[in-house]
């Protein structure tokens, strides 16, 4: 076998059997070992943002890396921004990233690249294939260092040449490591803190999001009388009816530092000290107060299940000191479109088992406390705020669970980066539901226009915010893409959408006119 059909075997071998790509001339031999390789399944992108997106929602619902397909330096710079985005998740992924023959590349061909130099800020582990005899070997190491704890983005490059030259066969995967466990030394802290008396924040994201991580927090909670919070964006939570809801913590500075400002304590599970998304004048980067103790419990991929559990045994908390919850009554929404009936709206529509894909931005901020009554599911947000998350995201995400409806909620300004997501979807026919809340603006923008103190915008910046001429039509865009769409400008018209998308299986989009 030549190189690449050594190293799509490893991959498959490996546990690696999904590979989202976008290839190009050097690779080709790679395309072709495909072919002749079963067990791969084959996901094509129209852009590497969406072959990379695709690949971070993928690992979010199984845990198991899949692998992408680049086309040399440029087509790993067009998949960088997503990648950002998975590395913030702490996704696993092994990118296969194609270059120049070895011989070729002193030429300084058109497409030739630094492609390490551009592949290290997002990658955990990078290395360059020496020649077709190491490639099995080097494909096997970047799979245990996308499977490693915690998970890695790994990025092999593979020259044209050590993809068709003669190779040795396959090359077996390290066995990866056994999940992280916890310190017992800083549960005993936290549980120090926990009975201080003393106002406490248990504060998660990471598995400790899952469902029995939120029910040991919510017996620590009752047990203790500490807040329960989570960041304000996490990769994947467990919600819904018979979990226990946590709010996050706001993302706009004045709404977040009243709430934080009487904590003596944080425990934190995974999650990073409480700091601002950005800078502004006249307002404070770190969220707690400076003299609110911080205690760091789990570090990105301990056991925080584990450590939920031995922090519950250390103070008592039992199953019954879990406190029932009050959460929104949920009613069937009509009339006008406005925040709240669109997230009454959704929580009513959500089908048991779905899975939330949250780019809506603006739109979407006051949707947790409706959402939390809705049935069970997860919701996923974007780590890394790099705007065209979450079709792609939505994409892999469907491909992980087939037998799960995926709603993606996203702004139009956002969609547009990365809407060739819906393409993939049409011809994978992936169970996807796409609501895109057409504000005819980057209403973000304009919000943090006025944050930062710039002043009023005038027209020119008016021009660099607004999306409105001409306005997009995402029926249109949709149809185009091979996706039905349908436009809605009440509530009545969004709930007979969100029914009749739940009806049936495979992609579709509503336009949500605001």
């Amino acid at each position: 076998m030549n190189g690449a059909e050594s190293l799509v075997r490893t991959l498959v071998a490996g546990g690696v059997n999904v590979c989202f790509a976008n290839p190009g001339t050097s690779e080709m031999h790679f395309v072709a070992a495909l072919d002749r390789v079963e067990g791969m399944r084959c996901v094509l992108g129209l852009f590497e943002g969406i072959v990379t997106g695709a690949a971070d929602g993928y690992y979010r619902m199984t845990g198991n890396p899949a692998s992408t397909l680049l086309h040399l330096g440029p087509g790993l710079a067009n998949g960088l921004a997503n990648l950002h985005n998975a590395k913030k998740a702490n996704s696993g992924i092994v990118n296969i990233v194609g270059q120049h023959a070895t011989y070729h590349i002193g030429y300084n061909a058109p497409l030739t690249s630094d492609i390490e130099g551009l592949a290290r800020p997002m990658s955990g582990w990078v290395k360059t294939s020496p020649n077709s005899k190491t490639i099995a070997r080097d494909g096997a190491e970047a799979i245990a260092a996308a499977k490693g704890r915690p998970p890695q983005i790994a990025s092999l490059i593979l020259p044209a040449d050590t993809a068709w030259n003669e190779a040795d066969g396959i090359a077996q995967v390290p066995t990866p490591e056994q999940r992280a466990g916890f310190s017992t030394e800083a549960v005993d802290e936290a549980a120090r803190a926990l009975r201080s008396g003393e106002q406490t924040l248990l504060l998660l994201t990471g598995s400790a999001l899952s469902e029995k991580g939120l029910a040991l927090a919510a017996r620590i909670s009752g047990k203790t009388g500490c807040k329960v919070l989570s960041q304000t964006y996490n990769p994947r939570m467990a919600r819904g009816r018979g979990r226990f809801f946590v709010e996050r913590i706001p993302y706009v500075i004045e709404s977040a530092l009243p709430i934080l400002k009487d904590f003596r304590h944080i425990v934190l599970v995974e999650a990073a000290d409480p700091v601002a998304f950005f800078a502004y004048p006249n307002k404070p980067s770190r969220l707690r107060p400076e003299d609110c103790a911080v205690h760091r419990m789990c570090e990105t991929g301990d056991n925080s299940v584990a450590a939920l559990e031995a922090l519950a045994d250390a103070l008592g908390a039992k199953e019954a000191d879990a406190k029932p919850q009050k959460l929104v009554e949920l009613v069937k929404p009509t009339g006008a479109l406005n925040h709240a009936s669109i997230a009454q709206a959704i929580a009513c529509a959500i089908p048991e088992n779905a899975i939330v894909v949250d780019e809506s931005v603006t739109t979407g901020r006051g949707f947790f406390p409706p959402t939390a009554a809705a049935a069970p599911h997860d919701w996923l947000q974007n780590m890394g705020g790099s705007i065209g998350f979450s079709t792609p995201v939505s994409t892999g995400a469907a491909v992980a669970c087939p037998d799960r409806k995926v709603i993606c909620m996203v702004g139009d300004g956002s969609a547009m980066y990365t809407l060739q997501s819906l393409w993939t979807q049409a011809r994978e026919n992936l169970d996807v539901t796409t609501i895109v809340f057409a504000n005819r603006t980057y209403q973000i923008l304009k919000g943090e226009f006025a944050g930062v103190e710039a002043g009023e915008p005038g027209q020119r910046a008016l021009d660099m915010l607004n999306i409105d001429r001409p306005a997009l039509d995402f029926v249109l865009l949709a149809k185009g893409m091979g996706v039905a769409g349908r436009s809605v400008s009440n509530v009545d018209d969004f709930n007979a959408a969100l029914s009749e998308a739940n009806a049936q299986k495979g992609p579709r989009v509503i336009e949500v006119q605001m």
